[in-house]
């Protein structure tokens, strides 16, 4: 274990009736690092940050987080994150602004920190425009400013530019980047692209089939691996893409 360990995963198992989803998984986070988790479709990615998030339960492993468990300390956990899951569904009837006070009111924050999110995700424009007139790039942003309201000490985002065009997704990353500049927040992000890791990451963990193949930053992996690029690289790890669908098997 490290010893600075802000989120300390270890020997992580979890099945579905006969499919085991992972096989002993293990992820140290330290303060103000950003790690991503790649793998195709049926890797075990979701899984793994759903059982990090305390949505799921993993059948055999443990999960802190700065020093705390789930099972004793949920409340105070909850004040440390911040989370943005595959799909957000807002309020469709109501406006960005009101959107983002009612999730400030969770926290008690108050105006001047809903008013700073607005800023910080660029939608001072969209503030009274209904979440159901939103185009998915805005969405996304309008999710990421949720994440982002109680200045979360650690925060997880599960592929939260897939499905956008390359200029929201460049939006988003600009984001994240202004917000690893400061150095207070983790970041676990499970994504299928390559180029979003090694734009955002200090490290990059492989995964595929419910474990872990490969980690370490970006220039390492290349180098051991004698391999160009990180999408080489996976293909010559796994004998498949990042895209590439299991049918069946999305966990």
């Amino acid at each position: 274990m490290f010893i600075d360990c802000l989120v300390c995963a270890e020997n992580i198992h979890k099945s579905f009736k006969e499919l085991k989803a992972l096989r002993g998984v293990d992820l140290f986070v330290s303060q103000g690092e950003f790690v991503a988790i790649l793998g195709p479709n049926g890797a075990g990615k979701t899984t793994f940050v759903e059982i990090i998030e305390g949505i799921q339960l993993p059948d055999k492993g443990s999960i802190r987080i700065k020093g705390l468990t789930w099972k004793k300390n949920a409340r105070e956990i909850h004040k440390l994150i911040g989370l943005s899951l595959q799909e957000t569904k807002f309020f469709e009837r109501i406006t960005t602004l009101e959107t983002l006070r009612l999730f400030a009111s969770f926290f008690d924050l108050g105006e001047d920190r809903v008013q700073k999110i607005l800023d910080m995700v660029n939608l001072r424009d969209k503030a009274q425009a209904r979440t159901v007139h939103l185009s998915g790039g805005q969405r996304q942003k309008l999710a990421l400013g949720i994440s982002i309201l109680n200045e979360p000490e650690v925060l997880i985002l599960d592929e939260p530019t897939t499905g956008l065009d390359p200029a929201a997704r460049r939006e988003i990353w600009n984001i994240l980047s202004d917000l690893k500049s400061k150095g207070k927040t983790s970041l676990i992000l499970t994504t299928h692209y390559m180029e979003e890791a090694n734009f955002l990451c200090d490290r990059i963990i492989m995964m595929d089939k419910g474990i872990i193949i490969k980690e370490g930053s970006p220039q390492q992996l290349l180098k051991e691996n004698g391999k160009a690029n990180l999408d080489e690289l996976f293909i010559f790890l796994t004998g498949r893409g990042l895209s590439d669908e299991t049918v069946g098997q999305t966990y």
